[in-house]
């Protein structure tokens, strides 16, 4: 399966990340999803306890069934400092080696992050999108640009989110009585088409179920890592 997924070189300068950002922005395609969508991997990315390594999740959800049909993590050493805005060259090293362990490919990559709510249009989301050339949606439980209108208190409210005078996303209630999520486009859908698949894949959580779970299992593997791990 390995040969399914790019191993692009990553850069360690934080200048050079956002000149790529700017170049790579260009190929992002917002265009209706090319079909129905099953197969959808929730991704998230934590940090070891020393800081040195970091964890990352691919969880396959099946959409029409509605349960998980696969769990793969994968931790890499740490090679990229937190700066904002440059998550994805910190994350998507680790999310992709997760992402080459599952047995079947995705219809659609769901990330933990931003798409195109992001300072140069350019998140995580759109970042692992067209590096693999699949459909993406960046769902962030924070907001990075913009600003919007709050949304009703009914589950599927939302509200768009505007930067620049630019609709970049949407503020979505995904269960009431919680903070909304931030969704935005990564790549090769609209920004309709990836509201309502947050919204599907929603399962009575604030976050939705597939990102959700590699939430719950980065947290896991982060406690049970390798003590030689840790030491190294």
């Amino acid at each position: 399966m390995t040969s399914r997924w790019p191993s692009p070189r990553w850069t360690t300068s934080p200048r050079v990340a956002r000149e790529l950002q700017l170049q790579l922005a260009a190929q992002v395609r917002v265009t209706p999803l090319p079909g129905d969508v099953r197969w959808v991997a929730g991704l998230d990315a934590t940090v070891s306890p020393n800081g040195r390594w970091m964890i990352g999740v691919a969880t396959l959800w099946d959409l029409q069934e509605h349960c998980v049909a696969e769990v793969r993590s994968a931790w890499l050493r740490m090679r990229f400092p937190y700066v904002p805005g440059l998550l994805s060259f910190r994350e998507a090293p680790v999310l992709l080696a997760a992402l080459r362990k599952l047995r079947k490919k995705p219809d659609l990559l769901l990330c933990d992050g931003q798409g195109l709510a992001h300072p140069r249009r350019f998140g995580l989301a759109c970042h692992l999108g067209v590096l693999c050339d699949l459909p993406s949606v960046g769902s962030a439980k924070n907001r990075l640009v913009g600003e919007a209108t709050e949304p009703g208190p009914a589950p599927g409210a939302w509200e768009p989110l505007l930067d620049q005078g630019e609709v970049v996303g949407a503020v979505v209630r995904t269960r009431p009585g919680c903070k909304p999520v931030y969704v935005s486009v990564g790549h090769r859908c609209t920004l309709e088409d990836a509201v309502r698949l947050v919204l599907a894949c929603c399962q009575g959580h604030r976050l939705p179920e597939p990102t959700h779970r590699s939430d719950r299992t980065a947290r896991l593997v982060r406690r049970l890592l390798p003590a030689r791990r840790l030491a190294s």
